[in-house]
This record gives C-alpha cells, structure tokens and sequence, in this order.
C-alpha cells in the first residue's frame, strides 16, 4: 500500500509559511532524493507538499531547510504538520509493486553488464516473454511478498522458461520454475498421465518458493541461494567447502560453478535491472493491472476441458493456457481436480453448472480388463474411438486390445439401454427358416441406409419418417455422418 500525504487546505499552508523567517522563504525549491519514494514539491515556496513513498513506513516530513532530510539536519521520527493526512490508496501497476519489492544487493560483476547488452539487442523477445507472463505474475507476486522474499524471484521465471509452461528442457525440467521429475515429486508435485504438477501455475509456484526457502536458510545468501536451484545444492556447497580450504571468499562470484551456473544470478539481476528502468533500454513495459488475473475452482469429480472451457464461456486454448498441468484435455488429478478461470469467468461457470451440469457433464473412472478393445470401451459408453484415445493413456496390442489393466475416464452418465444392449457381442449366426420366423416377433424392423454426401439426421428422419433420437437409437452418438457409412432406421409399422 502507498501512504499519500494531502493538502487539507492551501490556506492553512499559507499561515503555515508566514511564520517561517524571511531567509527561509527565499530558498530555492528543495528536491528529496530518497529510495522508493516520490517527492512532490511546491512550485511556489520552498516547502515539501507531499512525500510519497512506494511502500514501507511512511518517513516524516519536515519544512524549510529539514526538509532535505538528516544530511541537512533534519530530525527522523517528527510529528506531521497537523495539515497534512495520510491516506492508503492501492499500488495501480504491479511493476510499480516488483520494483519496490527488488531488494537484492547491488553487484558490480561485469557479467551483468553483458547480459543486460544482450538483452537489450533482443528487446522484443523479452517484451514477448513479458507479455506471457501477464496471466500468472500477480499471483507469484502475492506468494513471494507473503514470505518476505525479494521480488525478483518473481522474475525468475523468466530466465527459467520465458514464463512458457509448456517449456520442457534436455534434462526433462518442466513448467515455468522447471522442476526435474524427482525435485517435484520430493515437493509434493503429481505426475501422471492425466495431470502434471509441475506445469501447474499454483501448485508449480508454490513449491518453488518452498524450494528457494529452504536453500536460503541453508546458504544465507540469496546470489547462492539461486545458484544452487540451478545446479543444485550440493554443487554450490562443494565449491563453497573448496574455497574455505584454500581460504579464498565463499561469495558467489568467488566461486568456480558450472558455466550456466555463473551466468544464471547475472542475467536475473539483468533481467531485474531492466524492469528497474525500462526506459533506459528501450523496452515498452506496458501498465500491468495490481489485482488477481485468476482464482481457483475446486470440482467435485473429474470434467472434460471443452465442457469446462464452455462452462465458463472460454475459448479453449485460453482456457488451457490457464491450466497447462493438465495433459490430456481433462480436468483430473489424483487430488481434488482444480482449475484457474479468469477472475471475471468464475460467477459464470458456477452460474452454468448449476443451470447445465447435468450428471452427463461429468466423468468417471471405468477399470477397463485386460484383453477389453478400446473399440468395445466406446461403443458401451457411446463415445468415438478418437474421443476415449484424446483423454486416456492406453497401451494397446495390434487387435486394439489392453495389455493390462487400465484406469480410463468415460462419461459419467449411462448410455441409453437400447445403446447397451447394441454393446453386447454376439456371435453371428447364419439364419435359419424357424429363427427367421421368430426374429421378426422378437427384434424391431430396420433397413439399412448408405449415407451419401449432404444427408443429416434430420433429412433421414424425415425420409424415412422416424424420430432423429430413433436413429441415434440405433447407431450411436453420431457426431458426424461420413458418405459410405451404413445406418439403421428403424421401420415404422403400418
């Protein structure tokens, strides 16, 4: 929060001046250099208006010549003028926050002035990296600031994967703070073949921070600290351990680290030079909103990506954007399933599911035998065979048959009872004179139709004089009618 000093009434600053002493009043206006804070000054007197820090504690404000701070005499811990109030206004842009937040030290190594040269030559690619990072910044903010951390850890993530959550490094690192398997795992981040935590902005997010932590309480220096999340802490320990034996310093530039190690602490702290004064580099740092993008939706059972997406009326690639740990176009994990919406989206998804979420909506989980055909699975839960493959992992044999035992997720819903008993195999029988006869008593009359170009349901039902759901009855769901392929209709009794 910004603490803003305000004017009650210029009158009283008047009578304020006129009992300053002549020499006072014939100063020249006085200009506050001071850290994080923003100074406005009267035009016509020599007296500070308003004092305006970024954050932190609001510092008195003294007038005439203490007004230029201890240096000049002035005394910290003064009373304010009974003029003046203070009031709490809302920090508008979040890079204004990140800057006021940067709070590693200053450091002269020359590497730095090398990747900010770097950088600058390819301004664009780090404005595009900026502009992926809009949707998640907020939120890493919050996290960082909650645990007292330097903000530019918030940056991090650009020197990490340019904030792509898809990004996925020659070790098998992963998500925009490109956790390893293992080092996810060991904080808590699932992986299967349904959900990836590691891509997970929250989840990814959080166990970072908790990774950083507990490397800062170990090396108690931030330069270490993040050289030994990039090459882990046991490198950046040993060449500690080495440079004690030889009685050299044991800070970061002192140390003999992997080449990727050495440059990754100068191109954040170039990186964080750079959002420190965009200007001076020719980078356009668009105004970014200080308030959350998103909130957290948890879901009771598992749910299609397109159903949500619709839900929430999404297009479906921002929606996946938003929720990159899922791999398979399904909101499930072996957790409670969460998904990210828009701030603005989350009063119409809730809105919609309870209007439209009908038990079809959902999913469940089908424990598939081994020796079952995909072919068969889509056919009982009347799904096609490319929809059961897009959202389970299945290893198959050449006939389509599982190789083992297998969790899939299939609608949660029924399919219709004429569907089930058209699910069953039966073995084909060549007909004779006395089956014939009872075969017609017993099994509705249909014919065959060969679906030519431009034919649709309701053409067919209206030919053949049947309902559209007699059809789909009989063949299935049927998303899309492809020329050649035959259809039962139904006969209708005269």
């Amino acid at each position: 929060m910004l603490k803003i000093l305000t004017v009650v009434s210029l009158l009283a600053v008047s009578s304020a001046l006129s009992a300053f002493p002549a020499q006072a009043l014939e100063t020249p206006p006085v200009k506050i250099v001071q850290k994080d804070t923003v100074s406005v000054i009267s035009e016509t007197a020599s007296v500070v208006v308003a004092s305006i820090p970024v954050t932190g504690t609001l510092p008195p404000v003294a007038t005439g010549s203490a007004a230029a701070g201890p240096e000049a005499g002035g005394a910290r811990g003064e009373a304010l003028p009974e003029s003046i109030s203070q009031v709490d206004i809302p920090v508008a842009d979040l890079w204004e926050r990140v800057r006021a937040g940067l709070a590693m030290q200053e450091s002269d190594d020359p590497l730095i002035r090398t990747h900010e040269a770097t950088f600058a030559k390819r301004i664009e690619g780090l404005q595009n990296t900026l502009t992926r990072s809009r949707p998640y910044l907020f939120h890493i903010v919050e996290e960082v600031e909650k645990r007292g951390m330097p903000l530019e850890i918030a940056l991090l993530p650009i020197i990490e994967s340019s904030f792509n959550p898809q990004a996925l490094s020659s070790a098998q690192a992963a998500g925009i703070w490109q956790f390893i398997p293992s080092t996810g795992r060991i904080y808590g981040l699932d992986q299967n073949h349904w959900y990836d935590g590691r891509r997970d902005i929250v989840a990814a997010t959080k166990a970072a921070l908790d990774h950083l932590q507990y490397l800062n309480r170990r090396f108690r220096d931030w330069e270490l600290t993040l050289a030994a999340y990039n090459c882990g802490e046991g490198c950046v320990g040993r060449a500690m351990t080495k440079n004690r034996a030889l009685g050299l310093p044991t800070h970061f530039s002192a140390l003999s680290l992997p080449s990727e190690t050495r440059h990754y602490v100068p191109k954040l702290l170039a990186v964080r030079n750079i959002i420190r004064a965009p200007e001076q580099f020719n980078l356009a740092l668009e105004t970014l909103p200080n308030k959350a993008y998103f909130r957290t939706v948890t879901l009771p059972r598992p749910l299609e990506a397109r159903a949500a997406a619709t839900l929430a009326g999404m297009n479906l690639d921002d929606f996946l954007d938003l929720n990159p740990g899922y791999r398979r176009k399904v909101i499930y994990s072996d957790t409670p399933s969460k998904l990210i919406l828009p701030v603005g989206k989350v009063a119409v998804f809730n809105r919609n599911l309870a209007q439209n979420g009908h038990e079809a909506t959902w999913l469940r989980q089908y424990f598939a035998q081994k020796g079952e055909t995909l072919k068969q699975i889509a056919e009982r839960f009347d799904v096609s065979l490319n929809w059961l493959r897009e959202l389970n992992p299945a290893e198959t044999g050449k006939k389509g048959q599982l190789k083992a035992a297998t969790t899939m997720l299939v609608p949660a819903a029924k399919p219709p009872v004429a569907l089930q008993q058209a699910a069953v195999a039966v073995p084909e029988v060549r007909p004779t004179a006395s089956t014939r006869s009872s075969a017609k008593a017993k099994a509705p009359a249909r014919r065959i139709h060969t679906v030519r170009k431009g034919d649709t349901l309701l053409a067919l039902a209206e030919r053949y004089n049947v309902a559209v759901a007699d059809i789909k009855a009989l063949n299935g769901k049927l998303r899309v009618l492809r020329p050649g392929a035959k259809l039962r209709i139904p006969v209708v009794n005269s």
